[in-house]
């Protein structure tokens, strides 16, 4: 392909993501206040999909903490706009540096183990974070809930729309941005063979370190958001329930592809919706659906479409 050919290309993708991206910013104008809700949660577990996707998508560390780092943003925001009066929006930037610290240090601890240490780790951890939430009542009023403010003057859908439209922008941004970078080499080498990432020269303890950091502030971003949203933070944030269903969006969407975690948090947040009376079963069912999907199709709904799309190629040729 010649350059002129690849830059035109790389034109009509761009200008397809605008126009889409245009397109999806007027749609809650058209929609009621309830389908204006499920478009926020949709955006909201895009922004957690994709972070975790950065980690285990693009480096292979599969950590079962990344809900609990949102509900450390989540609850360091709340904590901080309750207690200490501070306005929310110096809460979510708070929480969005917490999760990121406490990213950095269970990184620290696990990350030179990698594989089922990572894994059992961050569950631990995910585990011991939710018995805190519990236990100190006085600060996170436990199950009950901690009641915060919303980060607007008047409560909006619309404008709580476009504030985690600009959180999922701004995540995909980030993710997009050390993907295509020599960091993301650096990445894509540390997941395939560790031992020839090493032996080139990539620091392997650090790339590693440096997505699990990151992937934990979109997090804790991303929780912190939420919790304003909902105006009441709960332990529900932080919950193994959360954690499983990011896993399942991001594994049914397309684990290491860049759109996967997008369709497949729209896709099963609102499959969600119709399968709500189930209780916590349609969290099961998900569950299933991302086994049998990394079972037979590995790469997600994203990889179907692109074997589809191969195969019809030459037909039309």
């Amino acid at each position: 392909m010649s350059q002129g050919a690849s830059i035109l290309k790389s034109n009509r993708k761009n200008f397809l993501y605008g126009a889409g991206l245009a397109a999806f910013a007027v749609l809650p104008w058209m929609l009621g206040v309830y389908n204006q809700h499920v478009l926020i949660v949709c955006l909201f577990y895009t922004m957690m999909a994709a972070s975790w996707n950065l980690i285990a998508g693009y480096t292979g560390q599969i950590s079962f903490g990344h809900a609990a780092f949102a509900g450390i943003g989540a609850y360091v925001s709340g904590i901080l706009a309750v207690k200490a009066g501070l306005n929310p929006w110096v809460g979510v930037a708070a929480g969005t540096v917490a999760a990121a610290f406490f990213g950095l240090l269970v990184g620290l601890l696990c990350l030179r183990m990698g594989g089922i240490y990572l894994s059992l780790t961050t569950l631990g951890f995910s585990e011991i974070l939710h018995i805190i939430i519990n236990n100190e009542y006085e600060i996170t009023r436990g199950t009950m809930g901690l009641q915060v403010p919303g980060l607007t003057t008047s409560y909006s859908k619309i404008s709580y729309f476009y504030i985690f439209l600009v959180g999922a922008v701004i995540t995909l941004t980030i993710v997009y941005k050390l993907v295509h970078s020599n960091v993301g080499l650096n990445f894509r080498a540390v997941q395939n063979d560790e031992r020839a990432a090493s032996a080139l020269g990539v620091d392997v303890v650090r790339t590693r370190l440096l997505a699990f950091t990151v992937s934990s502030a979109l997090a804790g971003m991303a929780g912190a958001l939420f919790g304003h949203y909902m105006m009441l933070i709960t332990p529900h944030i932080p919950s193994l329930d959360q954690q499983f269903l990011v896993l399942s969006m991001t594994v049914i969407g397309g684990l290491g592809s860049f759109v996967g975690p997008v369709i497949g948090a729209f896709c099963l947040e609102i499959l969600s919706e119709y399968i709500r009376a189930w209780g916590e079963y349609h969290v099961l069912v998900f569950g299933l659906v991302a086994l049998v999907v990394a079972r037979f199709a590995p790469k997600g709904l994203v990889g179907i479409y692109k074997a589809w799309r191969g195969k019809k190629r030459p037909e039309t040729a």
